[in-house]
């Protein structure tokens, strides 16, 4: 996983090996879709949490 090199004086040195690039692709409808539901489940999470901790206090 690693590449090493020494120097003349001995020290080592290691580099990681940088993974292969490439582009994103453009989200499908399917994806999008269950986006938007993990949305609206975390707003309503958080929107509840504050309201719990508001009726607490």
């Amino acid at each position: 996983m690693f590449t090493t090199t020494q120097l003349d004086n001995g020290i080592l040195n290691n580099y990681a090996v940088e993974p292969e690039v490439y582009f994103a692709t453009y989200p499908s409808p399917e994806q999008q879709e269950r986006y938007a539901k993990q949305a609206a489940f975390a707003s309503l999470l958080v929107t509840g949490l504050f309201l719990v901790s508001l009726a607490v206090s």
